[in-house]
Parts: structure tokens; C-alpha cells; sequence
């Protein structure tokens, strides 16, 4: 059984050796270089109660996690997020991200965001399945603006906006 829950410091090395999986293996992020734990404590002090982590943990194990991160500095973006959502290889196509990402979602809009913005590579069909099944709609497709494994890649834009405000 999955249990999701808020991610705490100590989930810290696990969150980050499921992101150096993807940057390894995936396009999934255009991350090509190894991130350090001291990395992804800067990045997880930077998030607050408006941009929550969850991980998801079986049998005391993390299994893989989502975030909403600022989608910029500037002050107008405020009520916008950017979605991640990581799984570990071998427990993906289980309903895990599907869970993660039902609860992330729910978690932005307690926060008062107005909108979640996803970028997703090219190819990742089960990712914009997925995101279009919660809501996402298309906005855009930005040709071209990534180079990984040796090939230029198309990034979609999908967004989510709250009907609460």
C-alpha cells in the first residue's frame, strides 16, 4: 500500500536519487548533470506552504515524489506553480503518479494557487495522458529548446488553472 504524505528533510536523499535516475535515464528533465544532496536542500528549503513536496512512501521505502515549485521570482507569479512528478523505475505504471499527482494538485489549490503549469518532453505520452486525466490543457508547444542524448527535443506546455478564484 502507498501512503502519501508531506516530505520531510529526511526523505531528502531518496527524492534526490530519484531525480539523478531521471536525469540518467530520461528526458523527463532537462537536468543533465548529478545533483548533490547540498543541491536539492537549497531546492527544497526554497519551497514553502504555497509550493508543497509529497513523496510516497511503500513499505517504508520512497517510491517517488511531487512538487510545485514557483514558476518565477517576480511578483505577478505568484499564485503560479510548476508541477514536478518523479517515479522510481521500477514501481512505475502502478497508479503511483496518478496518486501523487491527484494530491499535489488538490495540495495547490489549498495553497490558493490560480495556476499549475507542466512542461513535458516529447515522447512522454503516459506523463500528458496523465496531466490532461487531472485537468491540464494544452497551451503550447516550444520546439526544439532542449538538447539531451545527443538530440534536439520539443517541450509541450499543459496548464491547470483553479476554479476557486
Amino acid at each position: 500500500m502507498v501512503k502519501l504524505r508531506s516530505a520531510r528533510m529526511e526523505d531528502l536523499d531518496a527524492i534526490t536519487e530519484i531525480y539523478n535516475e531521471a536525469i540518467l535515464k530520461t528526458v523527463a528533465t532537462f537536468d543533465t548533470e548529478l545533483k548533490t544532496y547540498a543541491d536539492q536542500k537549497k531546492w527544497f528549503d526554497d519551497h514553502g506552504s504555497k509550493n508543497p513536496i509529497l513523496v510516497a512512501e511503500q513499505d517504508g521505502v520512497i517510491v517517488g515524489w511531487a512538487s510545485l515549485s514557483k514558476w518565477s521570482d517576480r511578483c505577478a507569479y505568484s499564485d503560479t506553480a510548476e508541477i514536478s512528478l518523479y517515479i522510481r523505475e521500477k514501481h512505475q505504471g502502478r497508479g503511483i503518479g496518478r496518486c501523487l499527482i491527484e494530491a499535489i494538485i488538490k495540495e495547490g489549490k489549498k495553497a490558493g494557487l490560480h495556476t499549475v503549469i507542466a512542461r513535458i518532453t516529447e515522447g512522454n505520452e503516459s506523463s500528458l495522458h496523465l496531466h490532461r486525466s487531472v485537468g491540464f490543457s494544452s497551451i503550447g508547444t516550444m520546439k526544439e529548446v532542449g538538447k539531451k542524448f545527443g538530440k534536439r527535443l520539443d517541450v509541450h506546455l499543459m496548464q491547470k488553472t483553479y476554479d476557486n478564484h
